[in-house]
Formats: C-alpha cells, structure tokens, sequence
C-alpha cells in the first residue's frame, strides 16, 4: 500500500548494544532516568518566579496542571511491575508534551522538556510493539511541531529551535518511525524547513544544525523507498501524471517574511500547514504564475492530490513525492523569484537552490533504482526536476554547476533507461555549451563542465550508451562524437602552455579509451563485422528492434540506425546544394522509395539533422501537388497532444523557415491548424478558429520583434483583433491574454538557426521533449562486453591520438607522461583486437617521433641525451611493447620501429646478439661443433671485417668505450650523472626486448611479417656499386641479419618472404665488386636459409637450390675471397640434405658449386669431400644428377690442384658409378611398363656415354698416373657393361666419339708435345692400343650384323696401323712394333673363328675381306697366312654359312673363344 515494510526499524542515535536490552534487563534504571528527567524539568520551572511562587505561597491555590503532572508521573514510576514495551508511552511523555504545548513556558522549560523528550526516544524503550505505539508517536510529533514558548532572549530561543530539530530528527530515526502516518513525516518535514528559514536571521550554529537536520531527515525517510511495495495500489484511481500544481508542501514559509512572533512557533502557521489532504491545496504566492519564460507552462491537467486516508496510513510513498515535489518547487521558485522581483537577494544567491539541490541529491542517492517503481516520484523527476536541472545547469555559479551536474550523475547512475531524452539534452544544452568558451561560459564553468563530463566518462558504459541510445538514433543528436570531440579538442594545447584543463580532459579521453580496452579482454562479440547495407526501400523511420535488451537483437539493429543515420547526412548534404540530386541519392541508397512518396519525404524533412531550412520551407510551401501532400505529412509528423497553440507553433516552425510569400505562409499555416486542432481542439470551435488565430500570433509576433515597426499592438488591440473568430464566438479573454503576453516575452523564431552550435532549451523545446520522450525507443543498457567498440573506436580514434600525443609533446611531468602511455597502450590494444592496423601504425608513427631516436643527432652525446630524456625513454619502451604485444597488426609501422632499431644499434646500445639470438635460438644445438660461419653479429671474433674497423658493440663495449680512455685525446672520468644517465639508458633497452620482435616473429600473422620482411628490406638501402661508407654498410650488414633471422625463424612460411629475401640478396651479390662484410653476409645468409630449410620444404627445394646459383655470379675477386667457407657451408649442406634434393636442377646448382672448386687450392679438399659424399657406392647418385656428378668428378679428375692421388680417386668414382647404371637398368625392368623401361634403358644409354666420354677427355691427361688410371677406368667401364644392354647405335657412337677420338689425341699428343709435358706417352699408348681390340671383340658378334660393320673394323685397322707407325720421340716404339701385330693377329683369328672374316665368293667381290686385307698388309704382311693357311680355305668357307653362336647378351661366350685369343686381347 505505498507504505514501509514494518521491519526495518531505525536505530536511534545513542543506540544501545543489541544484545544489553535495557527494558528487560533492568526495569528500575529506566524508572530512575524518566524521575531524573522529571526532577530536571520541575527544577528548571521553580527557578521561574511565576511556577515557584506559585508553588511556594501558602495560599490554597492548587499547583499548576503542568506540575501536578509531572509529580503524579513521579509517584507512578517506580510502582509499575510490567514490562515497559506494555506501558502505553503517552502515559510518560504526556506531562512533557503538556510542557513543551503550554505557551506560559518560557524557553529554559521547554528546553529541558525537549531534552528530556529526546533523551526518552533515544533509550530505544519505543518501538513498533509498544502498546499504543501509534498514538503515542502522532502526538509526539503534534506537540513538538506546535511546540510554543515564551521568547526571553535570542539565545535561549536558538537553543529551543536546535532541540525540536533534535528531538524531530529523533522520531524518525526511532525503530516507531515506521508507525508515523505520511501527514506526519510531512508535518516533520515541513517544520524543520521552517526553522531552516528562519535560522536565516539567528546565529550560524542553528543554520548549520537546522540544514543539517533537514539532509538527516530526507536521508533518513529516504532510505526506505527501496523496502516501500509497489505503490501503484498508493495512488487515488492509480492515475499517473507528468505536471503537478497541488497538493505539495506550503512553501510560502520559504520566503515570507514573517519572524517568530513570542517564540509561538505555529503563531501564524495553523491555517496553513502541510494541507496534503486538501484537494485545492497551493504551491503558495511565490509558484503562482509560472510563465512562458520559467519552463513549466501548465498542460492543463490538475494533479490529482493525495487523499486523505492515504495521508494518514503509515508512511510510504505519499509523503515522499509530496517532499520531493516540494524539494523541485524550491528551485522553481527561486527561479520565478529571481525573474520577476531582483530586489529579492535570494534570487542571486546561490544558497537555496544549492540547499535544495543537496537534499534532491540525497533523495536520489537513497531511492536509487527503487524510484522507477513508482511513476508519480518517476514523473517528477523526469519532467519538473530535469527541468529545474537544464535551467540551473546554466548558472554562472559553479558551485551550482558542480552540484546539478553531481545529481545528474546520480540519475543517471540509478534511472537512465528512463531519461533518455533529458540526458541528451543536459549534455547538448549544457555539458556541450559551457565546456567550450566559444559559447560565453567562465573558466570556471568550463571546468566544472569538464570535470562532469570526465566522471560521466569514468562511468564504464556510459560512452556505449551514448553512442547506441543517441548517435544511432536518428531523431537524436550524435552525443558521443560530440563529446569525444569535445574531450580531444580541450585536450589539446593551442599556442598556450598545458593547463589543468587540458589534464582534465585528457583523463576523460583516456578513461574511454581504457573502457574499451576492458571491454576487449572481456571477449570480442561478433568482432568480425559485416558492412551494414540496405538491399530494398523500409520507411528508415519506422525500424524497430525485436528485444532492446538481448545484444544479438539489439547490436545489428544499432548499427543497421547508425548505417541509414549517416546515409541520410549525406543526402542532407547533397540536398543542401541541389534538393533534386539529394532525394535522387537517397533513392539510390533504398532510404526513399523508387516512387517518392509524400510521407517518405517528410520523414526525411523531419528526421534529418543538417538540412537547409530555407531549402525545406520553399519544398513545404509549395503549390505543387505533391509538395502539398508532403506538407500534410510533414504537420502529421508532430504530436501537439494538450499543447498550447504557441507551443505547438514555435515548435512547428523550428523545423524550416516560414517562407516570405503569402499564399505559401497560408499553405503552411493551413496544415498546421489542422493537425492541431485534430490533437487538441481545448476551446476552439474548428480548424478555422485555428488558422486564424495562427495568423493572428504570425503577426502580432513580428509586431511585437520587428524594430521598424513603431507602434506596437497592445493587448487590448489583439483581444479585439480575435473577436468572432470562435465559429462566431469569441476566445476567452484569459486565453488570449496568455497568449499575447507569451508572445510579447518570448519571440517565435521564423528564421531559425541552421544546426550551428548546440540549442537553447526554451520552454517549448522542453514540452516537446516530454512528449517525445513517451514515444522513444527504449534505452538500451550495455554490459561490459565490446559490441560496438569497434565502430566507436574508428570514429575517435584519429583525433584521439592526436590529442594525447600534443600533449605528451607539451607535458613536463612524469604523471602526465604515464596517462599519455597508459592512453597509448590502450588505444594499441584496441587497434589490435579491432584489427584496425592504420590505427596502429598511426600511433606507431607517432610514437616514434617521442623516442627522439629519429631525430638527426645533434647532440655530443646521444647516449647520456637519452639517458637524460624520461619522455624519450618512456616513448622507447612503449614503441617496443606495442611491436611486442600487438606486431600481429602493425603493417608500414615497422619501418619505423627499425628506424629506431638502427639508431639503436648505430649508437651501440643493443645487446650483441639480437639478430643471431633470433635465428640460432633454438637451432644452435643441431649445427655445433661445424665451424660455422658468421652466424652471430658483425662483431664475431672469426669475421675478417673487408670495410672499416667497427666500435666495440653490444652493451657492455658501448659503456667500457664510456670508461675508457680515448685513442686520440685523454678523456676525463664520466661524472656520477653521466654514469646515472648512461645506466638509465641501458635498463631502458632491456625493458624493451628488442630480441623478442624477431625471436617470436613466428608467431606474426602473414601479413604483419611480409611488411616486417619488406621493412628490413627497405631499412637496409639498395646497394651501391663502388664505395658505400661504412655506416651505411654496417646497417645494410645489420638489416640482413635480422632479415635472415626472421627467415629462418618462419621456415613454415618460407613461401611468403623468400621472393623479397632472394632479389635482396642477389641485389648484394650482383652489386658488389669487392670482398666485403655485406655480400658476405648475403652468401653466407643464403646458404644457411638453404641448409635450414631444404629438410622442411621439398615443395621449395628447386627455389632454394636455384637461389644458391647466385652464388656462381659473384664478382671473381669476391668469389676468390669466400670460396673455402662457402665450399665447407656447401659440403655441409650436401650432407645434410642430399636426401631431400631430388631434382636435375637442384643438383645442378650443387655441383656447379663443387665443380668450381676443384681448381680452388683451398676449397678443393672440400669440395672433393662432398662429391665423394654423394657418389661413394652410389649413395645419393640418381638419374636426375647422374651427368652432372660425372662432369664434376671429371672437373677433380683434371684438376692439377692437391695430388695426383685425388685425381685417382676421381676416377674411381666415376667408373664405380656403372653399377649404379646397372642397377637402374635392372630394377626398371621389373618395375615398369614396356613404354616406360625403354625410355629408362634410352636414358641410362645416354648416361653411360656421358660416362665414357668424360672419361675419355681424362684419358688426355699430362700426368701419366691419371692418365693411365683413366685408361683403366674406361676399359672397365666399356667392358662391364654386361647388366646393361646399350643399343648398337650407342656403340658405333662410342667408337666414333670415345675409343677413336681418344686413341687419336693420344697419338698426336705424342707425336706433337714434349717429353717434358707428357712423360712416358709410350705406356699410355699401349694400354689405349690394347684397349681397343678388347672392346672390338667383346662386342663383334653383335657389331658384325650391322650394315655400318665394315667402316668400323676399317677404323680399327686403320688406328693399328697409325700406331704401330708411330714415332715417340722421334724414333718407332718398340713396344708398339710387338704389341701390334699380336693384337691383330688375335682379333682376326677371333673374326675367323666367328665366320665374320671370310672370303665370299660373291659377285662384286668380298668388299670386307678386300678391305682388312690391304690393311693387313701394310700393319704386318705375313699375318694373312699365318691366320688363314691355304688347307683351312675350304673348310672354313662351309662354316662362315651358319650364324656365330652367342648368348642373349650380344657378348661372344669367353668358353668359344680360343685360349690364346682370349690372352692376347688382354
């Protein structure tokens, strides 16, 4: 029933320990304390003349009734046996009212009396179960609030005063309170406030007490609104209004000016006091006559006041609205006070309205949220309260400021779903207005402002509210972009010094900021966001949203307004320069129909900020047909609901400019009048009477506020100018009075202002407001995940930044410096959960500049310079946090971040081993123990440094440089404060972690490493051909460490960097003409990336291994320089990786590699050892490297460089590697198709070749050992073929290219070269000779079916008889004479025995036999008979006509042939 729960009593103020229950406890000590109450009151009046005498005489008069009963009390105390709880209370406080009632008392007696009330009430002996609790408080309170006294002196008057605040503040704080009636807790109420006023005149102790018992009271009556039920049962018919006139408190106690007459508090108060059960109760003379100007013109509803019943059930919710309506009326008052009578010094006081700002703050503080449960407090609060609020809100006193804007704050904290629209209207018309001074508003104004709006921004989801309850919705202003806006432009310095201002407002910017980046590690939702876009034509201005309160409903809906609120700008905008093209564009967005439509276009009108009012108002008054209908549509827009007729018309024309011609003011004023009198016909007869009485304010409007009009209407004129109008009645006279008067005082705006600045809150503006606020989308609560973040966040945060990197700029102090980092962390953070990565780079970007380190260094020492600058340190590490925490999203930032890195390292200041550290770290274990090379910084011990010596780097070098005594001059010892600085400097590079961006550049995403990769790339320059200065080198060397580093580090996305890290580095190589540090890093760097990777990657290997051909292009000189490291990085990369090199072309590049080191006299070792690796038993031969290994060991073969004895073994390799051949040739039979196995046999044919003729061009060799060795070598490679089977094309090849060739060379070698050069040529000759013949045989059964047979055995004579005619230095060889004709003699008893030499008696002859014959003879004449006897003639004709005998080889079988045949082809 609108009333206290009863269980929450109060605890008085001298409370007593629960568990010590004094009543209970000790029944006699209670009777003693009310005795001595009573002894002390009877003491008090017997020192007065009149109650002693009286007392004293002996006369028979009676004693007083005030005596008689406190001595009767007395007499009773000590008999009663019960307990006190089932004492009725009047019974001992009866004689002490009686006292303090009586006006015969003087102020000493009811002073005491008070006290001794006082004291009664705080032994907490009365409480809700007393019997007769209820009487007993209602009289309690009567007496005290008619307490009268007779005035002795201004003293004693004050201490009366101060103890009826006691003894009143008393009764509510006693567990009874609850059983006080709402009449009474007025009646309290109203009392203290009385003596507040008077306290006026007295002494400032009572003003003090009196205001402090007035926040206790409201504190106290209050605080119970949360454990009040639901008053909706509360209220007479449950009606619920927004305007109250009655039923309040009289508050014309607040500024009469009547006194205490003879200290009779109620003297001239009884008629009127707190008259709530009255229905025709007034606010009192000083509230009387609210108009236009004082917000707060009627709506010409009565309030309905409370009941009577109602004002005496137990209090509750009744009392608290009349207190608080009471409360708002004070500021109302002073308002009306302040404009009509100036004499009146409360008007320009800031005493009352802060007085009752207080206790309106304390109010709200203690009801809470409760106070939206109970609509008539709501509706105050909402209209008549926020009201009062915008009005004081632009009072030049920032005491008041400060005080509005901390009740608005508590408001806003407890009940802002229900003051959408006021809060949007505090901040436009008031926070907006008086932050800034462009608007007139003090320093101090300003301030206040600003420290608002910074606690509003501290509030965590009050800038989301904003932004999804104001900037996305189109019939409101953007508030967060205005008030971002306003926070970074108050933060900036412009040409001033950083005032406390700019701190202040920065703070604010910042605790957004920081709110945001909460939000973030809350989780993202829906982080991923899609582009709103409209598909078909809706009417924007009917777009609703499912559930106001579930963010999956309410977040796409938000941004879905936000989408069509921008879009609908833009077509403001173009409609501003040509109205056509503007409706056009909307069309084209879908925010218009394709067919224009008249409400359509008058939504656009009314809904849409930033429109051209002449513009709209020419559209509106026009004759089209069309035009006309979207005027009607547009008046139907308006709610004039119980308005009045200037109300609704100022309203109505704030919207566009009334246009100058008449018939188009008729037009306009037409529609309005209609709509009007639609909504509210009050007194008028029809929408005629409307019209005209529109025209007649039109002009009594510029009558009244146009200069050149010099005779002005008066209000009779106007009277009688609207005579008759009423459908032939007249109006009634007040009404047009009112009109005339609100028209006179306050002009109607026909040209209103275009959308510049923010808005006046004039009275019509504020009913207008009510009515919206009715009809608003509800207000949406955020919780503390990040739903709209990332659209806010892309709004403020340029100007963001800015603002906070000015004033790092100008700041000097190192908290300020903090909240600026802090600022920056967190707008990081934000950019990189929002994937916002210009942002970031912005911020980046900014941030470097701070580091200083960009700066051309001018200073001597830029070391202690650092050291010494805390900015410029505390830049450096946040640079380097955010690259560590937020890299993911830093895209050309990182150039700069290297910019600051190569400063870094320029000056010495970084750790030695940044680069390598970030490539070896966790593969250093594998390679141990190889000699690497130069896999750690520039400064290695084993690095031969080709350009200038470089300083000591690395940390430690940079500070013993500091110590140590210059080569040039002596330096003196640094100071303590140079050791300090430098210190300084070097704690700051660690806290920054420099090693990590590249040690964990794994963990980047793609795109930030690709910008990483390209930044170093850039950082490094391109290279100079000729002399670049060694510092320019010494960075391009420190680039392409970290470059090969983060390479390395990424091997599983290799893909993305190597095409960037490949052209760097053949740039190096192709560019450089001389040894030096860089292109050994690049060759070295590239050879490690191969060697790491080549495992990982078999995808990449051919890209990896055709880089290394880079290698192959270096400049001779510098080629010359590196050859052994880079043949030992080749050699160890070969074993590592031969596995994993499958491809022609891979292999190619390696033994291009090894190839070119065998002429090398350092590098050949190595070079040999991993050829050897690789062909040794076949091990890592294949058909793809087969040919390219055969010419590398040829190239060994050759190779004069170390002993014959490698050339040797050269050799070997090369004839093992036929049984490789074989092996190949067998397997593929097995395993393939017929197609596929000859194309295999094709190729292993051709790779044998290759074989035979390598060996071949060895066989030429000046060192006899090899030479001979190679013989050998091609014997068994010709011979042991047998798992192969070569085509007999192959072989006629191999005659033609090989065996003659060589035989051949060999012959003119030792026919045309000196003994000196080719020693020993003779043996050579007989191993080629006898080689000759063997192949021969071997291979005749086949050879001798081919057509070409005879022009190959003529080859063969044709060579024996060369040989055996040579001359080795100048004279025959001996050996050749025997060896030769033996030779022969063999071969032709072989072809004998095999029926290829026979003579034929055919026709033409026998071409063969003919042929071999003549050659015969010219070798060795007597061979013929020695072979062919006359008596074997015969018979070995009848052989020659059967096919020789031989296996499926193609080989004659060694069983056929005769002994000494098989001997002499040795």
């Amino acid at each position: 029933m609108g009333r206290l729960k009863l269980q929450s009593g109060i605890k008085a103020i001298e409370e007593e320990p629960e568990e010590f229950d004094v009543a209970s406890s000790n029944k006699a000590t209670l009777a003693c304390m009310i005795n001595s109450e009573i002894g002390a009151v009877l003491a008090v009046m017997r020192r007065n003349v009149r109650w002693g005498g009286r007392y004293m005489s002996g006369d028979d008069q009676m004693e007083h009734s005030l005596i008689q009963s406190l001595k009767a009390l007395r007499k009773q105390i000590f008999l009663w046996q019960h307990h006190w709880h089932t004492i009725n209370p009047l019974v001992y406080l009866q004689p002490f009212l009686d006292v303090i009632r009586s006006d015969e008392t003087g102020a000493p007696i009811t002073g005491v009396a008070l006290s001794s009330v006082f004291k009664i009430l705080a032994l907490d002996v009365i409480d809700q179960n007393t019997v007769n609790v209820e009487d007993a408080m209602h009289l309690l309170v009567d007496a005290i609030t008619s307490c009268r006294f007779e005035v002795t002196d201004p003293a004693s008057e004050e201490v009366v005063l101060m103890k009826i605040l006691q003894v009143l503040l008393a009764c509510m704080k006693s567990k009874a309170s609850i059983m006080l009636s709402n009449q009474h807790v007025c009646t309290i109420v109203n009392t203290c406030f009385r003596i507040v006023h008077q306290a006026g005149s007295k002494g400032e102790l009572l003003q003090r007490i009196a205001r402090h018992t007035m926040h206790e009271l409201v504190r106290c009556i209050f605080s119970h609104l949360p454990d009040v039920d639901n008053s909706e049962r509360a209220l007479v018919n449950g009606i619920n209004t927004t305007n109250r006139e009655g039923a309040g408190l009289n508050n014309e106690y607040a500024f009469g000016n009547r006194q205490l007459e003879n200290g009779n508090i109620n003297s001239e108060y009884d008629a009127q006091q707190l008259s709530m059960n009255l229905a025709n109760a007034s606010v009192g003379q000083a509230a009387a006559g609210l108009d236009e100007d004082t917000i707060g013109a009627g709506t010409g509803k009565e309030t309905v006041p409370y009941d009577l019943r109602l004002m005496t059930e137990p209090y509750g919710v009744p009392c608290m609205v009349e207190i608080f309506h009471f409360l708002c009326s004070l500021l109302t008052v002073v308002e009306n006070v302040g404009m009509t009578a100036r004499s009146n010094t409360l008007a320009y006081d800031e005493d009352v309205p802060l007085f009752a700002l207080g206790l309106i703050n304390s109010a709200i503080e203690l009801g809470g949220s409760s106070i939206r449960q109970h609509p008539r407090l709501l509706s105050l609060i909402q209209d008549e309260l926020f009201r009062n609020l915008m009005q004081f809100g632009l009072s030049m006193s920032p005491l008041i400021l400060s005080m509005v804007c901390s009740v608005v704050l508590n408001l806003y904290h407890h009940l802002r779903t229900e003051l959408k629209l006021q809060l949007e209207a505090f901040f436009s018309c008031v926070i907006l207005r008086l932050a800034q001074s462009r608007y007139g508003a003090s320093y101090q104004q300003q301030e206040v402002a600003m420290e608002a709006l910074v606690d509003f921004c501290r509030q965590k989801t009050f800038m989301v509210e904003m932004y999804a309850n104001l900037d996305c919705d189109i019939t409101c202003s953007n508030i967060f972009e205005d008030l971002s806006n306003l926070l970074s432009k108050s933060a900036f310095p412009v040409n001033c010094p950083l005032s406390s201002m700019h701190i202040l407002a920065l703070d604010g910017l910042i605790a957004v900021i920081q709110g945001m980046a909460e939000r973030v590690g809350n989780g993202l939702i829906g982080s991923e966001h899609m582009p709103v876009s409209l598909e078909e034509y809706t009417p924007f201005w009917m777009v609703k949203c499912d559930n106001y309160s579930d963010p999956n409903h309410w977040v796409s809906f938000v941004r879905r307004r936000k989408y069509i609120k921008r879009r609908l700008m833009i077509g403001a905008d173009h409609f501003n320069r040509d109205p056509k093209k503007g409706l056009e564009f909307l069309q084209g967005t879908h925010l218009l129909p394709d067919k224009l439509d008249p409400q359509s276009v008058a939504c656009f009108f009314r809904y849409t900020a930033g429109l051209d009012k002449n513009l709209v108002g020419d559209f509106l008054g026009n004759h089209d047909e069309f035009c006309v209908q979207v005027l009607h549509e547009f008046a139907g827009t308006f709610d004039f609901q119980d308005m009045n007729l200037d109300t609704a018309l100022r309203l109505f024309l704030e919207t566009f400019r009334l246009p100058g011609e008449s018939q188009k003011i008729q037009r306009v004023l037409e529609a309005f009048s209609e709509r009007y009198y639609e909504q509210s016909p009050l007194i008028l007869a029809n929408k005629d009477a409307a019209l005209l009485l529109s025209y007649s304010l039109i002009m009594l409007n510029t009558d009244q506020h146009n200069v050149q009009v010099k005779k002005k209407m008066t209000e009779e004129d106007f009277i009688r100018n609207n005579r008759h109008i009423n459908g032939g009645g007249d109006l009634p006279r007040e009404f047009l009075s009112e009109l005339y008067h609100s028209i006179c005082k306050n002009e109607i705006r026909t040209t209103p202002e275009q959308g510049a600045g923010f808005p006046e809150m004039t009275p019509s503006r504020w009913i207008d407001l009510m009515h919206k606020s009715k009809k608003t989308a509800p207000f949406i609560v955020s919780d503390s995940r990040a739903y709209l973040d990332h659209d806010m966040f892309a709004i403020m945060s340029g100007p963001t930044i800015a603002a906070i990197s000015v004033v790092f700029d100008h700041a000097e102090h190192e908290e300020v410096y903090q909240t600026c980092i802090d600022g920056f962390l967190a707008v990081a953070k934000i950019s990189a959960c929002h994937h916002l990565e210009d942002v970031l780079d912005d911020l980046v970007v900014s941030l470097c500049k701070f580091t200083t380190l960009l700066n051309p260094s001018s200073v001597e020492e830029p070391v202690l310079a650092f050291g010494d600058d805390t900015k410029a340190r505390m830049a450096t590490v946040t640079v380097f946090t955010i690259a560590n925490r937020y890299g993911d999203y830093i895209r050309t930032g990182w150039r700069n971040i290297l910019d600051c890195i190569l400063r870094l390292h320029k000056l010495g200041l970084l750790p030695a081993r940044v680069a390598s550290d970030a490539a070896d770290e966790s593969e250093l274990s594998a390679d141990t123990g190889h000699g690497k090379p130069l896999t750690n910084s520039l400064s290695s011990a084993h690095m031969p440094s080709m350009g200038t010596p470089r300083r000591s780097s690395g940390l430690m070098g940079r500070f013993s440089q500091l110590l140590s005594l210059d080569t040039e001059e002596p330096r003196s010892q640094p100071t303590e404060q140079q050791l300090a600085a430098h210190q300084r400097t070097l704690q700051t590079i660690q806290k920054c972690h420099i090693d990590s961006i590249f040690t964990e550049s794994k963990f980047l995403q793609a795109e930030s490493l690709l910008q990483l990769a390209r930044a170093l790339i850039w950082a490094a320059g391109r290279p100079q051909k000729g002399n670049s200065s060694p510092e320019d080198e010494d960075t391009a060397v420190f680039c392409l460490e970290l470059l090969i580093a983060i390479t390395l580090n990424n091997r599983d996305r290799i893909v993305l960097l190597w095409q960037g890290v490949y052209e760097h580095i053949a740039n190096i190589v192709q560019s450089t003409v001389m040894p030096c540090a860089l292109v050994e890093k690049a060759v070295f760097g590239l050879l490690r990336i191969c060697q790491r990777l080549l495992p990982y990657k078999e995808n990449l290997a051919d890209e990896l291994l055709r880089s290394l051909q880079l290698v192959l292009k270096l400049d001779a000189r510098v080629a010359d320089a590196y050859c052994e490291q880079i043949t030992q990085e080749v050699t160890r990369l070969v074993k590592a990786n031969a596995s994993h090199i499958r491809s022609q072309l891979g292999w190619r590049t390696i033994t291009s590699l090894l190839s070119i080191t065998a002429r090398h006299p350092e590098a050949s070792e190595a070079g040999f050892d991993a050829l050897l690796f690789i062909m040794k038993d076949g091990a890592h031969l294949l058909p793809a490297n087969y040919v390219l290994c055969m010419d590398a060991s040829r190239q060994f073969a050759e190779s004069r460089v170390g002993q014959a004895e490698r050339s040797v073994r050269a050799l070997d390799l090369m004839s093992g590697s036929v049984d490789c051949l074989a092996r190949w040739a067998s397997l593929d039979k097995e395993t393939m198709g017929e197609e596929e196995a000859a194309r295999m046999s094709q190729d292993v044919g051709e790779m044998w070749l290759r074989l035979v003729q390598g060996l071949r061009k060895v066989c030429l060799d000046q060192r006899e050992e090899v030479r001979n060795h190679a013989l050998s070598s091609l014997q068994k490679c010709l011979t042991g073929v047998e798992g192969i089977s070569l085509p007999h094309g192959l072989w006629l090849q191999c005659f033609d290219m090989v065996i003659f060739t060589m035989l051949d060379d060999l012959l003119e070698i030792a026919q045309g070269h000196s003994q000196k050069d080719y020693r020993n040529m003779e043996g050579t000759l007989v191993l080629a000779m006898k080689l000759l013949p063997k192949v021969f045989l071997q291979l005749l059964p086949d050879l001798s079916q081919l057509t070409t047979f005879c022009k190959l055995w003529l080859g063969v004579l044709s060579r024996m008889e060369k040989y055996i005619k040579v001359k080795v230095r100048g004279k025959k060889s001996e050996k050749l004479q025997e060896l030769v004709p033996d030779l022969l003699k063999n071969t032709l008893l072989v072809m004998k025995i095999r029926g290829v030499l026979v003579q034929r008696s055919a026709l033409g002859g026998d071409s063969l036999w003919e042929l071999t014959w003549l050659h015969v003879n010219n070798i060795a004449p007597s061979l013929q008979s020695e072979v062919f006897p006359d008596q074997n003639l015969e018979q070995s004709t009848d052989v020659a006509g059967g096919d020789p005998v031989s296996d499926e080889t193609g080989h004659v079988p060694l069983a056929e042939t005769p002994p000494e045949v098989a001997a002499g082809g040795g």
